[in-house]
């Protein structure tokens, strides 16, 4: 059954106004930020350009998980209005939020994802709301869509596809190079018009008092990794991202204007056999100057598919290092998919109602695991 479907809502003659949005003032305080190399991809097609570039990704890729590209080619006044349709979605009423609910007893994550889950026993619940929007195959054509995605349809699958080709698909030729692959060779692997779970996501920290997030952050504290292959999220200038660093130490992203922050997730890691690092990442209370200030997010989740086998990629480099498990290169021998990873692994941590401690625990799914919590 696809997801998300429902009856579709009432017809209207008129569409919903879209609220124009611009980013918040970035915060006065000092904060220690962790130092992030910077993807710049106007060079990608310069001579040498994508060797350079291959470069400057790999100790990102192998040691911090986290890196900056800029000069993406998208226009900032395109993301902006991205920005603006998920203003306005939170700001619908719950009724219209409901219609289209996560899929989380089949792992699925396109639709609304309500902050209903309480956290452990602190009488405090999650204060996210996110829309996961799909992309534009035949494969999801029934997939419900809310009404401002309906309404604004053409304008958002023309985004969600120019992302993925401008900036995703040049990210992948990159770590395709430092593996030594095919340049397309992991482009294939996640490609758009394969079915896979990606999704843009349109995503808010609602306001919360201060005691709301001591007691928030008192009970799970330990950080997190992302189920997919890679995260882009683009800047919005309220502080409260932070990553682990190589030594152990929590320290702030510093949002770049124009700028978009990525990160390597869990398959990526599970693809290259730890080569690639999947950071612990994290978001704590934002600074005393934004902690009355929603913090409005726009994400791309790049994830890998039906058609990609959950084994350490045939890479010359990560044979050489001895990363490339003899049994891996039988590839005759049945492993799971992408999507059947990632779904086992969403539906393992969000079909529930209480967010528990998961301290010492892990999922493992026909052989893959991933811990679930992180001291």
């Amino acid at each position: 059954m696809a997801p998300g479907l429902v009856d579709p809502s009432p017809s209207t003659s008129e569409k919903l106004p879209i609220d124009s949005w611009a980013r918040p003032k970035q915060t006065t305080e000092v904060l220690d930020y962790a130092p992030l190399a910077t993807i710049d991809l106007s060079r990608f097609d310069e001579p040498g350009g994508k060797q350079e570039l291959a470069k400057t990704l790999y100790d990102a890729l192998t040691k911090v998980g986290f890196w900056i590209v800029t000069n993406s080619g998208i226009d900032d006044e395109r993301v902006l209005r991205q920005f603006g349709f998920g203003n306005t979605f939170f700001k619908q009423s719950l009724e219209e939020k409901r219609r289209f609910p996560c899929n989380f007893a089949e792992g699925e994550y396109f639709g609304y994802r309500e902050n209903s889950r309480w956290i452990g026993d602190t009488g405090v619940k999650e204060n996210i709301e996110m829309l996961n929007i799909h992309k534009d195959i035949p494969a999801w054509k029934d997939v419900g869509k809310h009404r401002i995605v309906e309404e604004n349809w053409d304008e958002i699958r023309d985004f969600h596809r120019e992302l993925w080709e401008k900036v995703v698909r040049k990210l992948y030729v990159l770590m395709s190079i430092i593996l030594e692959l095919p340049e397309n060779y992991l482009a294939d692997a996640h490609a758009y018009d394969q079915v896979s779970d990606d999704h843009l996501r349109y995503m808010i920290y609602n306001v919360r008092s201060q005691e709301e997030w001591d007691k928030a952050q008192a009970y799970s504290k330990g950080g997190h990794t992302d189920f997919g292959s890679l995260t882009l999220l683009f800047s919005q200038h309220v502080a409260g991202l932070q990553i682990r660093t190589p030594e152990g130490d929590w320290k702030w992203v510093k949002p770049v204007e124009g700028g978009i922050t990525c990160n390597a997730a869990d398959t990526l890691t599970f693809l290259t056999n730890g080569f690639i690092k999947s950071t612990i990442h994290r978001v704590v209370t934002p600074p005393k100057d934004q902690i009355n200030t929603a913090r409005l997010g726009l994400l791309y989740f790049s994830r890998p598919g039906d058609h990609t086998p959950m084994r350490t990629v045939p890479s010359p480099l990560l044979d050489r290092l001895g990363l490339i498990p003899e049994d891996h290169k039988d590839l005759t021998k049945d492993v799971p998919t992408g999507t059947e990873y990632v779904r086992a692994r969403v539906k393992d941590v969000h079909h529930k109602a209480v967010l528990d401690k998961r301290e010492g625990t892990s999922f493992e799914y026909k052989g893959l695991a991933v811990q679930n919590h992180y001291k």
